[in-house]
């Protein structure tokens, strides 16, 4: 945990000090454009170690099947996932070396995330010290084909606020190609553009609550209609559900956001598509509190959190800003530490980074 306890100090305090050494931006009168070098070495480090690992979750099955695995041209196209296979062909073709595997997905992945967070989150360094401490940057280390689909689609960022919709559609096929559940932002699309807190708000809510007193009934109708697809295996995972702490850390962002909705709207014209696309990820957590695996959809739109939550600390009144800025700290640190050393033990290690004993 050493070098990841380093990694969220580096990664915070660049991000801090380029915030401090920020401009107006151009996208509107209440953004701010953090310097780019300073930003851009928060991103680096986050690269860094999440691409020069030899653990954590499925890294050593991706790596085993880099090395082990025959990629040829003429039978890619049986793989699922065909891109994920073509990009391993492709870099089959410079080093045996599975470690190139894992820096380029964590090159991509973290940098297309970094930076649609230094263009829209009004805090970028809170933006990335959340990325970390909720755990997203941990699992973009575990699933890593479906953490490189959302961050590609997250790179669409841009065509889904301006309502460019072809754009944002050829970039979800695109993304499906590294993992098919990216389809399912396709209809996300025409759901999330338009007012946050209507009725729907309050009635995918009340579905959730629904599905989780009938689980059983609505487990049965869901694994039924993936039976014969690639994800038909997940009708015999038996891990449990999500612990009711990650729903609420998922939560309390979202309830400030409800709350200080006109300000936001004020702030940030475009917050009503982050509000509605952190409902459906809230509305996924709870219903994965009674299969984890449900946690995994919420990987789409966790990412657009985080954006809103580079903006909340702003709806309080300027004199609890500071007071709210910290509160956001220590919450998520507490969180970080509960999560990642108490409850899951992770211990990073690395043939690179090396803390020295």
């Amino acid at each position: 945990m050493t070098i990841l306890w380093l990694n969220l100090i580096v990664v915070f305090l660049f991000a801090l000090v380029s915030r401090f050494f920020s401009a107006p931006a151009a996208v509107g009168p209440t953004f701010i454009q953090p310097n780019k070098i300073l930003a851009a070495v928060a991103a680096i480090s986050l690269i860094l170690v999440s691409g020069l690992r030899n653990n954590i979750g499925d890294t050593f099955f991706y790596m085993h099947g880099y090395e082990v695995n025959n990629f040829q041209w003429d039978t890619i196209t049986e793989q699922k996932d065909m891109g994920f296979s073509i990009l391993q062909l492709l870099l089959k073709q410079i080093t045996e070396d599975p470690q190139i595997l894992l820096i380029t997905t964590a090159l991509v992945t973290n940098m297309l995330i970094a930076i649609v967070m230094y263009k829209y989150s009004r805090m970028y360094e809170l933006s990335l010290y959340v990325y970390i401490t909720s755990g997203a940057f941990v699992v973009s280390m575990n699933g890593l084909r479906q953490f490189l689909a959302a961050a590609i689609v997250f790179a669409a960022t841009k065509a889904l606020f301006e309502g460019k919709w072809k754009t944002y559609m050829l970039v979800v096929l695109f993304a499906t190609v590294f993992h098919q559940s990216a389809l399912v932002m396709l209809p996300i699309y025409f759901i999330v553009r338009r007012k946050a807190w209507t009725g729907a708000t309050y009635a995918l809510l009340s579905v959730a609550i629904l599905i989780v007193i009938g689980f059983n009934q609505f487990s049965d109708l869901l694994f039924k209609a993936i039976q014969g697809t690639q994800y038909a295996h997940y009708q015999n995972f038996e891990e449990g559900g999500a612990s009711v702490i990650r729903v609420f850390v998922y939560a309390v962002p979202v309830i400030i956001a409800f709350f200080g909705r006109e300000k936001l709207r004020y702030l940030f014209p475009k917050s009503d598509i982050l509000a509605n696309l952190s409902v459906i990820g809230i509305v996924l957590m709870i219903i994965s509190t009674q299969n984890w695996i449900f946690a995994r959809m919420t990987i789409y739109f966790n990412l657009y959190q985080l954006i809103l939550i580079g903006w909340i600390v702003k709806v309080f009144r300027e004199k609890d800003q500071k007071l709210i800025y910290f509160a956001i700290l220590i919450f998520y640190l507490f969180f970080f530490y509960f999560e990642s050393v108490i409850t899951l033990d992770i211990r990073y290690t690395s043939k690179y980074l090396v803390w020295p004993s």
